[in-house]
Formats: structure tokens, C-alpha cells, sequence
């Protein structure tokens, strides 16, 4: 077992290595350098958050080594092949019941908010790759996992996507091909960005993770106004408006009806603040 964490780690820490100093290289303009000894604390998490998802074994009937999870739950990825892979983390099922938290098991699909916006980027996409004048010799696609609207599961689906984009760097470094066929031998696109989550609280530590590798992630419904400090989520882009502005809002309807006396029913947390 020792030896095999040794492995996956110094694999790892060769693949994140290349990725710093990359980011060097098109930072040392900027006068912004980042040293590789400040990342040994996230080196070290992430090669525990790997591990499990660098698990081999030997097929015995076939011959052939392939990518296993440890994970007992299975989840499907929905995906379009494009030159250009944008990936997105929606919850296309409730959070797991309290029972389930543990083994990380999400709840009954959620249709209107999960299957609908799964189809809404399908289309979005189609339409996009059918205009020539958009991007002419470009197509896109995408690769959707599902959040669960749980942070443990967003987690491990944006652990997928670094994963991937590891191996697409690697191969491109050694010059290697895929030229296995099965599970996990497919060639690997590296993903342009994330798409969501839609919570707050999960958006927060899923860009946490992404920045370290320098991937956008753009929020369809987060309103943290956490989320509003570039010093602490550089990559981070959001299409809906903060906290922040829902309250000027309302305040500039207090102003306008001229109103002395208002009452409200609110819960208030990190995540938002509900008014009636």
C-alpha cells in the first residue's frame, strides 16, 4: 500500500509541477511567480482526493488495465463530443437523505431543475455549433456531471474533470496515444471551464479546488456576496447578480412607495437570505 501511494503521488506531483510552471511562464510578464514549495499542503490533499480514482486492475480475460472507482456508486456523465470541452455541474438529483450521506447516494431526480437544464445546454450547444458565423471550424461540447446539490459529491465530480485534464496534459507532454479500447482508454480533452454549481456553499469549494489549476468556473444561480472577492476567487464569473444588489432592490422600492414601516419573515445564512 505504501509503495502504491508513492506511485500515484509522485505521478501526480510530476503532472502538477508541469501545470505551475506553466502558469509561471505566462505570469513572469505580470511580475506574479508562483512558488512550487507553497503548494505542498494542496500536493498532499489532492493526491488523498486521487487516490481513489487512480485505482488500477487487471482485467484477467482481457489483458487490459483499466481506470476503477472505488466509489460504490456509479454516475453517469452526459456528453457531447467538440474541440472545445466545456464542463458543468448540475443537480440532476436531490441531496443524499441523511442515511445515505456517508456512501454519498443522491436522492429522486429533480426534473425540473436537473434533467431540464441538462437539455437547455444540449440545445444552447446546437445551436451555437449550427451558426458558421459564430465560431467557424470550432465545434463545442461538454461534458455534465451531477453535484447532487451536495458539496462531497461536486467535489468528487470536479476532481473528474482535473483528472482528466492531467491526462490530457501528460499524454501531450510524452507524445502518447490512446490506443487501448474499453473503459477510461478514450483520449482525454482537457475542459476550457465549469459551468455552476448552482449553490453557493458548493460553488464556494468547488472554486477553491479549480483555481489551483487555473480553471473558469461560472455560476448560473450562486449569490454569495463571498463570491464578489477577486483576492480570494480569481476564477470565478458570475450571469446573476450578488446578494449584495437583491437588498438595494428592495430598498430602492421602500424609497420609491414611500413606505415608513415594512415587515419581514427572513432566514439568513451564508447561502442567501429568504424574505416574505
Amino acid at each position: 500500500v505504501q509503495l502504491f501511494v508513492q506511485s500515484v503521488c509522485t505521478s501526480l506531483t510530476s503532472d502538477i509541477k508541469i501545470i505551475v510552471n506553466t502558469a509561471n511562464e505566462r505570469m513572469a510578464c505580470q511580475g506574479r511567480v508562483t512558488s512550487w514549495k507553497y503548494l505542498h499542503t494542496e500536493v498532499l490533499t489532492l493526491c488523498l482526493l486521487f487516490i481513489p480514482a487512480a485505482l488500477a486492475t487487471q482485467e484477467p480475460e482481457a489483458g487490459k488495465r483499466v481506470l476503477l472507482s472505488m466509489n460504490a456508486v456509479q454516475r453517469s456523465v452526459a456528453r457531447m463530443d467538440g474541440d472545445v470541452i466545456i464542463g458543468a455541474l448540475f443537480s440532476v438529483h436531490h441531496q443524499p437523505p441523511a442515511e445515505k450521506v456517508p456512501e454519498r447516494k443522491c436522492g429522486e431526480v429533480r426534473e425540473q431543475y436537473g434533467i431540464q437544464r441538462v437539455e437547455a445546454m444540449f440545445h444552447t450547444l446546437d445551436k451555437i455549433n449550427a451558426n458558421l458565423h459564430l465560431l467557424p471550424n470550432i465545434t463545442l461540447g461538454c461534458e455534465i456531471r451531477d453535484s447532487c446539490w451536495h458539496s462531497s459529491v461536486a467535489l468528487e465530480q470536479s476532481i473528474e474533470f482535473i483528472r482528466d485534464s492531467l491526462i490530457s496534459m501528460r499524454n501531450e507532454r510524452d507524445g502518447l496515444t490512446q490506443c487501448l479500447e474499453g473503459p477510461g482508454s478514450e483520449a482525454k480533452t482537457p475542459i476550457a471551464g465549469v459551468i455552476g454549481p448552482g449553490s453557493s456553499s458548493v460553488a464556494i469549494q468547488v472554486q477553491n479546488l479549480l483555481q489551483l489549476f487555473n480553471i473558469p468556473q461560472i455560476a448560473y444561480s450562486a449569490t454569495s456576496i463571498d463570491l464578489s472577492d477577486k483576492t480570494l476567487f480569481q476564477y470565478f464569473l458570475r450571469v446573476v447578480p450578488s446578494d449584495t444588489l437583491q437588498a438595494r432592490a428592495m430598498l430602492d422600492i421602500v424609497q420609491r412607495y414611500n413606505w415608513t414601516y415594512v415587515s419581514a419573515v427572513h432566514t439568513e445564512g451564508k447561502e442567501k437570505v429568504w424574505c416574505v
